[in-house]
């Protein structure tokens, strides 16, 4: 008897903790431990850090899904999906712009909405032992890249929404410098990498500094320099792609991500959050993840 009072006690206090875990939710809600399979999960590389060393793992832990991630430039990401290079549950961008290059007949009908969740402005990130780190620290930051034998990093415009927005920073610097010929002087002098290569390039002492965004720098402990009056930002997104061979592990995910543990999460990595905020189709989004925006937004 003793026994089965025992075993009744300890379950009753089983249903109260979870009762209580449940309560502490509010706006989306993270998934039950009873998931099953892996969730392919493309991002942006700029969350890399995130992704692999906390969301994606505490995912894991919470639902019982396995996370499996993959990081690179946005618009390089998308490009394989749409050319089936790579398959892919969850797409989270830096950009809702390459989201739309995956809407519609014509792009291959892989994204019908997404939902926007945080920010991040682009920053200069320079190595503290370079001979131009006192001068990035006193004069304006469009002058100092300029100066002879100064080694800047970038990613490629075409592949990464991160290289596109420094070419958007430095053609508004262009103008507050009144020096029409800026853009062209930094193309033919810094270098081009990809996106997860800049912080082992800056690090070693292979570049003078290059441009990030602020949760990069924040997480990879690297000094900065603010863009001053010139804005640009990343504008991080999420999405479940369309027919993804793991929709419901999916869901779990980006339920997850926007529940209060995620975004938690994303604001101690120097993510700016916003939203969510869905876009596109919203009677295209699964019913789970609906629910949870809907008593979000109420």
């Amino acid at each position: 008897m003793r026994v089965q009072l025992v075993g009744a006690l300890a379950a009753i206090a089983a249903l109260v903790a979870g009762g209580s875990a449940s309560g502490n939710q509010t706006g989306a809600r993270a998934a039950t431990s009873s998931g099953h399979g892996a969730v392919q999960v493309l991002y942006c590389g700029s969350l890399q850090n995130f992704m692999e060393h906390d969301l994606g793992p505490k995912f894991s832990a919470a639902t019982g899904y396995q996370y499996r991630g993959v990081g690179g430039g946005s618009t390089e990401l998308a490009n394989q999906i749409k050319g089936k290079v790579r398959q892919a549950d969850v797409f989270v961008s830096a950009s809702p712009k390459v989201n739309d290059s995956l809407k519609g007949a014509a792009n291959g009908d892989w994204v019908s909405w997404y939902v926007a969740f945080g920010s991040a402005p682009v920053v200069i990130a320079y190595n503290p032992h370079s001979k131009f780190a006192a001068a990035l620290k006193a004069k304006p930051w469009y002058q100092v890249i300029t100066e002879p034998g100064f080694r800047l990093g970038r990613t490629d415009p075409k592949l990464d929404p991160k290289g596109e927005l420094s070419v958007q920073a430095l053609q508004q610097a262009s103008r507050i410098s009144k020096d029409p010929d800026l853009l062209s002087k930094v193309e033919k002098s810094s270098q081009v990498f990809p996106e997860q290569e800049l912080d082992g390039r800056l690090e070693s002492g292979q570049l003078d500094a290059a441009f990030f965004y602020s949760n990069e720098a924040l997480e990879q402990h690297v000094p900065t320099v603010d863009l001053g009056a010139v804005k640009v930002a990343a504008h991080f997104t999420a999405t479940v792609v369309n027919r993804a061979p793991n929709s419901a592990g999916a869901t779990a995910f980006v339920q997850y991500l926007l529940s209060d543990q995620g975004r938690a999460s994303l604001a101690a990595h120097d993510v700016t959050l916003s939203g969510p905020d869905v876009v596109g189709d919203k009677a295209a989004v699964p019913a789970p993840l609906r629910t949870d925006l809907t008593r979000t937004a109420g």
